[in-house]
Formats: structure tokens, C-alpha cells, sequence
């Protein structure tokens, strides 16, 4: 295949070559977003991509390459700049949680650390001491190139990089959406409205498709208020009263999360409008069993992570094998939410 070009990448993220030129060379002259943004763009035309598997050892047959060595030191878990992203999370803590335990299982050492805002992270740190990466989150394309010119074998938990190619664990999202979508149109449900940026997180976006899909399997046409799938969401309590001025109430808020669902709720209340009572929310990840969520998803949090560890224990032992992604099911769970108001009474 031809090798993409800087004029390509420019004409397809609308911006010059110069621009295109210093901030994939990672020189001044371009602002941090726009050198996010070539650098995603050169990553989906597929500029980054490798001949053949990423893994592979540049001289396999002679077997000399120091690619072909098996590295040694600790594991790091990489934990990005990104607020609710940390030990501390609800949803990231348990799946520390899980890849730490495998790890001590396995006597591993473990090195956990937070993605600086400064460039070239790894100047920080001794790359030979380091025998596997492991990433949890949304982390920046700059760092993923960074990481992979170390040649260290990596799994990502819950992202995935058009620009890097390396194992991934994903819960399946999709499938688990549709999932809870199905039952809901069986209750006799029709008019909904998905809530959460699908750009912040893979994850989000998956849900998103198997919301759509459902819907479109049903033939329930509607259309999605874009100020709730967009950054605008993010200050959910002055999007939610905006959109509610505007536009028919749905009969179900489907939220990226639970809680984006705790948010919706408290937005909605601060409008007077009542949950169940006048409209149904729904989450994913089952993270707040306090407020009147219909349904979520049950996501086993500390598999994930043990299930990270292990992939990347098998890549290190298997370093030229194809890129996998691994799917963990999950359980759609439904509840009385009539129960949170008695409990009110």
C-alpha cells in the first residue's frame, strides 16, 4: 500500500502543511489541540501503521534482534491525566484492583504511574527496567507513539488507537447495550434518548452503535438531540434543562453510564420533573445503586483487570502472535425503582 502523505493528512484534517509537518516531527509551531488532532487523523488514514504484526522482530529468522529477547523488570500500569480516571474510581479502582492481584499472583513487580502533561513521559523512566505496559483509560495518541517506539509489548484496557495497534480488553459493550435496549422496546418503550459524549471513550461509542442499532432493528425512527451525545454534555445540569425547554421529554434517558445517569436524575429533579414518575433513566457499569436508575449492566470491574494481566503476560511470552481484543460479557440487571420512593415516604 502507498505510504499516506503530509499533504493527504492535511487535506483531511483541513489544516496546512506546516501544521501537518511540526506536529507529527512533535516540533513548536502548532498548538497541543491541533497536534492532537493531526496526529489522530494521521492515525486513521493509517500514516502509523506497520508492516505486518507490530511484534514482530525485525529479524525473526536470524533470531539476533534484541526484539527477540524477553524483556525483564517491572509492569506498568499507566493510569492517563483524565479526572475519574484513578485508583480512587469507582469504575478504575476495582480494575486496578483486578491487574494488581493477577500480578502479585504471578510475582510480577508492579510500577503504576500517571500520565504527565509534559512530552516524551518515558524520559522519566529506565524503558529497559520495564517488561510490559499496561494502560487503563482514554490515553492521548502522543503518548501511545511514545510508547510505541519502546518496543514493550502493551494492553489496553477500555481504549483502543487507530495510530497504535496492541492487545485490548474491552467489557462487550455492544452486545450488552443491545442487550438492555431489547428488553426495554419489550416492556413496550419507544421514545428514547441517548446521553454521553460518544467521542470521550470507546467504550461510549460502542454503546451508543448498540443503542442505534436496536432501534433501527425496530424501526423506532427518532432523532437523537445532538447537545446530549456532544462535549456540551459534559455540564449536564445547563445542557439537560436547555434540551428539556426545547424538545419532548423521551420516555427513557439511555446514559452512556450510571453516573452520567446520577447527573441526569439531579438535572432532571432541578427541573421538577420526576424520576420514575415522569421519565425513565437507565446507566451501565452498575457504580450507584442509590438513585432510581431502571437498568444498567453489571460490568465485572476486577476481571477486566485480571484478564488485562494475563493478556499481557501471554503477549510477553507470545510476542509475534496477531493483536488481540478480548470481549468480557456482562449482566443486564433491571430493578424496582418504585422502591426509592417508598423509601423516600
Amino acid at each position: 500500500m502507498k505510504r499516506v502523505t503530509i499533504q493527504e493528512i492535511a487535506e483531511f484534517s483541513g489544516v496546512s502543511k506546516y501544521a501537518v509537518s511540526r506536529a507529527l516531527s512533535g516540533k513548536s509551531g502548532v498548538s497541543a489541540q491541533t497536534r492532537e488532532m493531526i496526529i489522530k487523523a494521521a492515525g486513521q488514514l493509517g500514516y502509523f501503521k506497520e508492516t505486518g504484526n507490530p511484534y514482530s522482530a525485525r529479524n525473526s529468522q536470524s533470531g539476533t534482534d534484541e526484539e527477540t529477547t524477553p524483556r525483564s523488570g517491572a509492569i506498568l500500569v499507566l493510569f492517563p491525566n483524565v479526572r475519574y480516571q484513578n485508583k480512587d474510581s469507582v469504575y478504575w479502582g476495582p480494575v486496578f484492583n483486578g491487574i494488581s492481584s493477577r500480578l502479585n499472583q504471578r510475582g510480577a513487580d508492579i510500577l503504576t504511574l500517571t500520565e504527565p502533561s509534559s512530552d516524551h513521559m518515558f524520559s522519566l523512566l529506565n524503558p529497559k527496567a520495564i517488561s510490559g505496559i499496561i494502560t487503563i483509560g482514554s490515553v492521548s495518541t502522543q503518548v501511545l507513539l511514545d510508547i510505541k517506539r519502546l518496543n514493550i509489548p502493551v494492553v489496553m484496557v477500555d481504549h483502543q488507537d487507530l495510530a497504535f495497534h496492541s492487545d485490548t480488553v474491552f467489557t462487550d459493550n455492544l452486545y450488552c447495550m443491545r442487550e438492555m435496549m431489547i428488553k426495554l422496546v419489550s416492556k413496550g418503550f419507544k421514545n428514547f434518548q441517548f446521553v454521553g459524549n460518544i467521542n470521550d471513550a470507546q467504550s461510549f461509542y460502542e454503546r451508543w452503535l448498540g443503542f442505534r442499532s436496536v432501534l433501527v432493528d425496530h424501526k423506532l425512527e427518532q432523532q437523537q438531540i445532538p447537545e446530549l451525545i456532544g462535549p456540551e454534555i459534559e455540564n449536564v445540569h445547563i445542557t439537560i434543562p436547555r434540551v428539556i425547554a426545547v424538545n419532548e421529554l423521551p420516555e427513557v434517558f439511555v446514559c452512556a453510564n450510571d453516573t452520567t445517569a446520577m447527573f441526569v436524575i439531579e438535572a432532571l429533579r432541578g427541573q421538577g420533573i420526576s424520576v420514575p414518575e415522569q421519565v425513565q433513566v437507565t446507566g451501565f457499569d452498575n457504580t450507584d445503586n442509590t438513585q432510581p436508575i431502571l437498568a444498567t449492566v453489571d460490568v465485572n470491574k476486577e476481571l477486566i483487570g485480571m484478564r488485562a494481566a494475563d493478556q499481557l503476560l501471554w503477549r510477553m511470552a507470545n510476542p509475534h502472535s496477531n493483536c488481540e481484543k478480548l470481549l468480557i460479557q456482562a449482566q443486564v440487571i433491571f430493578r424496582d425503582v418504585g422502591m426509592f420512593n417508598s423509601q423516600k415516604e
